[in-house]
């Protein structure tokens, strides 16, 4: 019933009251197990505000890029042909990791099926345009399965590990940018929390985390202890770019609240990329 209700609806402030105390009796009682579900190209203002963010690289430098839970690849390949399109000069050495073995061989394999969905109800790559498909894939021989393009898996290291183990810190070493994107709401807050603070000392001073599909409270908690400095620029189309969080609010724990310019933490809030202080 939720979901029928018009956007201007939902944010009327006593239905964003009832709302939200809906979600946190939702986010009480739910079971919270990892999903490796996801799409191609799934935010595109925060992999707008991605590429931008590389403009500040010199050119002809080296970017360190760790995507934690890569998952089938989507992520990786995603952040990667839009950095790599936008800065052909920039040397990208990239760290992808998830905690599923099987998960991690398809993403490095890198070949999808057109008609079979890769771990969610439709292909991954369901949401780009046919200029985009072209862009990113090849066609293999038989017609029924297509592979990402050579120059897109250039300089990958592909990782079995869990994102909260300090012992990854070790295995990677310092990064320009880190993403941590939709599944640290798929633990318990306490367990989120941890993994996102052993994640923050992955990013290197004055670096990058990305960090979406979280609950908020635990994210605002970890920023403004760890002295984060939220990016502002695109941060109301970065909020609102996955359609399905929004619209999961607030009925399921992974369900994102519409943003609110009226509480006075909002941007460190609704912010989903963030540069790192030496405090981290």
């Amino acid at each position: 019933m939720w979901s029928h209700l018009p956007p201007p609806v939902r944010t009327f402030p006593p239905i964003r009251l009832y709302g939200s105390f809906v979600n946190r009796l939702v986010r009480w009682r739910s079971a919270r197990r990892q999903y490796f579900a996801t799409y191609v190209l799934r935010n595109r203002p925060q992999l707008q505000l991605i590429s931008r963010l590389s403009d500040q690289m010199a050119v002809g430098s080296t970017l360190r890029l760790a995507v934690l839970g890569c998952s089938n690849g989507a992520e990786v390949y995603s952040t990667l042909w839009t950095i790599r399109s936008r800065r052909p000069d920039l040397n990208v050495i990239s760290h992808a990791v998830d905690i599923s073995k099987d998960i991690v061989e398809l993403a490095e394999k890198a070949v999808y099926s057109l008609k079979t969905p890769e771990l969610v109800d439709s292909p991954i790559f369901a949401r780009m345009s046919p200029a985009e498909m072209q862009a990113m894939f090849d066609a293999d021989g038989n017609g029924d399965t297509v592979r990402i393009k050579p120059w897109l898996k250039e300089g990958i290291t592909w990782h079995i590990g869990d994102a909260g183990s300090p012992e990854l810190i070790q295995r990677l070493g310092p990064q320009d940018m880190v993403t941590a994107n939709n599944f640290l709401c798929h633990m318990e807050p306490s367990r989120a929390e941890r993994c996102l603070r052993t994640i923050a000392r992955l990013v290197s001073p004055e670096g990058y985390v990305v960090v979406s599909g979280i609950d908020l409270d635990v994210r605002t908690r970890v920023a403004q202890d760890l002295g984060w400095r939220p990016v502002r620029e695109l941060l109301e189309d970065i909020h609102d770019g996955e359609e399905t969080l929004r619209a999961a609010w607030p009925c399921d724990y992974w369900g994102l609240e519409a943003l609110d310019k009226t509480r006075r933490d909002w941007e460190v809030r609704y912010a989903s990329v963030f540069q790192v202080s030496e405090r981290a």
